[in-house]
C-alpha cells in the first residue's frame, strides 16, 4: 500500500492516530492477500518518521474476523533473526519470511508492538479496513478483547508479501493511483475496490498473479502534497520499482492534476501551478521509461469522469479530454484500460452513470468499481 505523511482528520473529518503515534501499545491490522503461498513476510515503513522507529515485536496470523486471530496460527516475525528492529528515518524494514500457508483472497492479521514512543506515524489514510489498538503487549492474543479502539487508517505497515520460496518470479501487478484506486466510495470492510474485483477475476481464471494496491486518495502525478502523498513520478521508484516480482504496473493518475489544476489551499504547496496536457503526458512517459528499463509492462488507465469534482469547469473537462485522447491513441502504453468508458453515462460522457457513482457524485460505488475491474483484458496483465 502507498504510505503518506502523518496528518489529522481535517481533510475528510475521519480521525486517525498518525500524529500522536503509539507508546506501550499493540496495533493489529487486517490485510487481504490476493495470491496464496507457503510463506509470508511483512514490510514496515518509517518513510515519514521524525526519528528512528523501534518495533518491539511483530506477529502475523490468519484472521478470525475483526481483531481476532485464528487460534493456533500466530507466527512470530523476526527481522534478520531478531525479535525486534529499529527502522531508520526514511527507511523500511522487511521481516524474515515465516511459514504460514495462505489461500488466495484470504485475510491475515498483522500485529505490531511498540514499547517506546514512536512519534508521528507513517500511515495510509484511507484504509477501508479497520485497524485496532490495545494498551500493552497483546501480540499473541487470539482474542479481540483487548483491542477496544479502532481506526479506518493503517499504520507503518507498507506491504505483505506472500510466496513459495522467495525467488525471482514476476507474478505481481501493482496498481498505482489516486482515490479511484484507493477505493474511496466503496463499502468499507467489503473488499470492493477495483483491485479487489480484479484479483477475484484473476483467481477465478486460475492465473497465479497477485495484485498490490498502491493507491493514495488525492494523489497527483506531478505535485507532492502534505495531505495526499508524494507525487507519482517520485513515489514510483519506491511503490513500484522497489517491490519484488513486479511484472506489470497499472497507472491511474492525473485526475487530481486535472481537477485541482487551479486549486489553492493548505494541502497544496506554494509551488503548485497549473499544468498543461503536455506536462501531464510527459509525466506518464517518465513512468513508462522507468518501468520499461526494468522490464515491467505498463497499462495506462484513462481519467474517470470529473463532473463531481469540487471546482469542476469546462476547462477542467477540456484538459481531461486532451489527456484521455493521448492515453488512448499515443501508443506509449503497452495496453490501455478505459476507466472513463467503463463509468461514463453514454448520454452525458462528462458524468458517471448514476448507478455507478457514490453519494459524492465523483467516486465510483461498489458497482462502479466492479465495472472497472470487468473492463480489464486479463491477458494485458
Amino acid at each position: 500500500m502507498g504510505v503518506q505523511r502523518p496528518m489529522g482528520g481535517d481533510v475528510d473529518e475521519v480521525a486517525n492516530w498518525s500524529r500522536e503515534g503509539f507508546r506501550r501499545q499493540s496495533v493489529r491490522q487486517v490485510v487481504r492477500v490476493s495470491a496464496g503461498g507457503a510463506r509470508v513476510r511483512i514490510r514496515v515503513s518509517n518513510r515519514f518518521g521524525e526519528g528512528p522507529l523501534r518495533v518491539s515485536g511483530a506477529v502475523v496470523a490468519r484472521s478470525g474476523g475483526g481483531a481476532q486471530a485464528w487460534p493456533g496460527t500466530t507466527r512470530k516475525v523476526t527481522f534478520r533473526r531478531s525479535g525486534s528492529t529499529v527502522v531508520p528515518v526514511g527507511g523500511e524494514a522487511v521481516g524474515d519470511a515465516v511459514s504460514l500457508p495462505t489461500s488466495p483472497l484470504e485475510k491475515l492479521v498483522v500485529t505490531l508492538y511498540f514499547a517506546g514512543k514512536t512519534g508521528p506515524a507513517t500511515f495510509h489514510r484511507v484504509g477501508l479496513a479497520t485497524s485496532y489498538r490495545a494498551d500493552g503487549n497483546h501480540l499473541n492474543d487470539a482474542s479481540a478483547e483487548a483491542y477496544r479502539q479502532s481506526s479506518q487508517s493503517s499504520y507503518f505497515l507498507s506491504g505483505v508479501d506472500v510466496s513459495g520460496p522467495f525467488r525471482a518470479r514476476r507474478n505481481t501487478v501493482v496498481a498505482l493511483g489516486d482515490s479511484a484506486t484507493d477505493g474511496v466510495g466503496a463499502t468499507a470492510e467489503a473488499d470492493r475496490r477495483y483491485t479487489d474485483g480484479l484479483a477475484e477475476r484473476l483467481v477465478a481464471g486460475r492465473r497465479k498473479v497477485g495484485v498490490v494496491n498502491a493507491g493514495i486518495a488525492g494523489n497527483m502525478l506531478l505535485t507532492s502534497s502534505s495531505c495526499f502523498g508524494e507525487k507519482g513520478v517520485t513515489r514510483f521508484r519506491r511503490d513500484v520499482l522497489g517491490r519484488p516480482g513486479v511484472r506489470t504496473v497499472i497507472v491511474e493518475l492525473g485526475g487530481n492534476d486535472i481537477g485541482a489544476n487551479w486549486a489553492t489551499g493548505a494541502c497544496f504547496p506554494s509551488s503548485h501551478k497549473p499544468v498543461s496536457a503536455r506536462q501531464i503526458t510527459e509525466g506518464y512517459r517518465a513512468l513508462i521509461r522507468a518501468a520499461h528499463a526494468r522490464g515491467i509492462k505498463v497499462v495506462g488507465a484513462t481519467v474517470i469522469p470529473l463532473s463531481g469534482y469540487p471546482g469542476y469547469s469546462a476547462r477542467v473537462e477540456r484538459l481531461r479530454a486532451q489527456v484521455n485522447h493521448w492515453i488512448r491513441t499515443s501508443g506509449a502504453y503497452d495496453a490501455v484500460v478505459d476507466f472513463d468508458k467503463a463509468l461514463a453515462d453514454p448520454a452525458h460522457p462528462e458524468r458517471p452513470r448514476p448507478g455507478y457513482v457514490s453519494e459524492d457524485g465523483l467516486h465510483p460505488n461498489d458497482a462502479g468499481y466492479q465495472a472497472i475491474a470487468n473492463a480489464f483484458d486479463l491477458k494485458s496483465l
